[in-house]
């Protein structure tokens, strides 16, 4: 069994194996063959393709458990976190008319494999890119103050918000690597962020052209 501190996924060897053959091989030839069937020309990637992302191991971090108030050094394994982005090779494949395809695995210089947050390559790939908006899907229908309750949906937050609500302890644990990753794309840029729900038919349609929304949209001020 994994095992996950504040949001994020601990990486043993055999873990680092299972979302190779996954990340790599699986989920992203079936995302780049779905975009293919609807005609849209892509190009499969890992982070390590020609040398698209260059990662470092994460270091040991100390956390808190935020039910007990004890604090431990946590070693999260193959987990790695994000140096540098190739912007060359992304602008030639969107030059190209190509649409890249990037599953959540990169290397060191020394071609060390890391898994990565996928929120948190998305969000460096933004940032590289000067995205206008990122999109993150996900399971649930934005930031809720209660995750079982859909009413409590915050339809808008700003950077200084979402930093007030981070350390008010009030977000769902599996929000946190989100959070993290949003507020370092809003504080270096332009990028709108939207949150929604990947599994609910046209939330994608009414977060971007209804006021009400279907999610969360964060904005840098």
């Amino acid at each position: 069994q994994q095992k996950i501190v504040l949001g994020r996924r601990i990486t043993d060897d055999e873990t680092l194996e299972i979302a190779k053959m996954i990340f790599a091989g699986k989920i992203n030839t079936e995302v780049a063959a779905a975009l293919h069937r609807l005609g849209v020309p892509t190009v499969g990637l890992t982070g390590f393709d020609g040398q698209l992302i260059r990662a470092r191991r994460r270091r040991p971090q100390r956390v808190v458990d935020p039910e007990t108030g004890r604090e431990e050094i946590i070693d999260y394994g193959h987990v790695g976190d994000i140096e540098s982005v190739n912007g060359q090779l992304l602008a030639l494949l969107l030059e190209h008319g190509y649409v890249p395809v990037v599953c959540c695995l990169a290397a060191d210089a020394q071609g060390n494999i890391f898994n990565i947050n996928a929120d948190t390559i998305a969000a460096e790939l933004a940032a590289n890119l000067d995205a206008e908006k990122l999109l993150l899907l996900t399971d649930v229908d934005g930031i809720l103050l209660e995750r079982d309750d859909p009413t409590t949906r915050l339809s808008r937050l700003t950077l200084a918000q979402l930093k007030e609500l981070l350390a008010s302890g009030r977000l769902a644990e599996g929000m946190l690597p989100k959070a993290d990753a949003i507020l370092s794309l809003l504080a270096r840029g332009r990028t709108t962020v939207h949150i929604i729900n990947g599994c609910r038919r046209n939330a994608l349609l009414q977060e971007i052209f209804t006021d009400e929304g279907s999610g969360t949209m964060l904005i840098p001020t």
